[in-house]
Parts: C-alpha cells; sequence; structure tokens
C-alpha cells in the first residue's frame, strides 16, 4: 500500500520536517508515504485575487492525483472519526490520497469528487500542524490494522 498526503503549501524545511521524518520512518515498516507539496505561481496569485479563485486553483492543482486512489480530503466540517475508524479507512486499499487544503479550503466540488471527508477535530490548526497529527494517525491505524501495541 501506498499512503500520498497533498496539500497546498510551499515546499520548505520548517521546525516540523524533523517531526514528520520522524512519523515516516515509523511508518515505514507498514507503508511508503510520500509528502507532496504544491504551490504554484498561479496558487499565489489566485490567493490574492478572491477565495473562489484561490479554491479553483487548488483544485486544479488536486485533480489530477485523484484517479486510481482512495481519496480524502480533511476539511473543519467534515466527518469527526476516532483512531480506529481512521484505521478502516486505510483497509484494504492499494494507494491512499489525502488532501491538506490552503488558507481558503476546498471547493465543494473537488469535495465530491473525494471518496471521504473527515476533520481531524473542532480546533483550526495550520496545515503544519495538520500534517503532523495526520502523519501520527496514519502511524497509528495502521498499529490498529496490525496489532501493534502503539494504539494502547
Amino acid at each position: 500500500m501506498k499512503v500520498n498526503i497533498l496539500s497546498i503549501a510551499k515546499p520548505e524545511k520548517s521546525l516540523y520536517s524533523p517531526l514528520y521524518k520522524e512519523l515516516q520512518v515509523m511508518t515505514s515498516k507498514f507503508t511508503k508515504i510520500e509528502d507532496i507539496e504544491i504551490f504554484n505561481k498561479k496558487i499565489h496569485q489566485a490567493q490574492v485575487e478572491s477565495k473562489a479563485k484561490a479554491q479553483a486553483a487548488y483544485t486544479q492543482a488536486f485533480e489530477p492525483h485523484l484517479s486510481k486512489s482512495y481519496n480524502i480530503a480533511l476539511h473543519p466540517n467534515g466527518k469527526l472519526v476516532d483512531s480506529f475508524k481512521f484505521s478502516k479507512l486505510l483497509s484494504d486499499k492499494i494507494s491512499v490520497n489525502f488532501y491538506i487544503g490552503g488558507a481558503y479550503g476546498f471547493e465543494d466540488e473537488f469535495l465530491k469528487q473525494c471518496d471521504q471527508v473527515i476533520s481531524l477535530g473542532e480546533l483550526t490548526m495550520s496545515h503544519k500542524i495538520a500534517k503532523a497529527v495526520l502523519l501520527e494517525q496514519i502511524f497509528r491505524g495502521f498499529a490498529i490494522l496490525n496489532n501493534h501495541p502503539y494504539h494502547k
């Protein structure tokens, strides 16, 4: 199985990079995780112009990745899931894509193209924190699926 995390973000080293790396290494015994950060001139310009144009630019950046994978968008109004329900999202899949939107979130049309829309909680968090929480839950989900003691 392969897991892709796609986010609207400028690729950069940050304070969180070592944590991301550590969680990816921990998860590597179960699956490979690819972290794909997308931020191009079109997204930058659209964010300056309007929320609607920004959301449309995010959709355009993400759409090529929608085929051949199980697609899960992270959205504040998404379904709240606990760690056990989250682990079931990973079960029996060949490839899973997780999408973390930009500053203006997702277009409704993009959300409709995804197989699931989930929330990491009711708190608002930056994409960097959301990615750390997501990586930890991916590891925890695989630990649950493989009866690894980490989830207890």
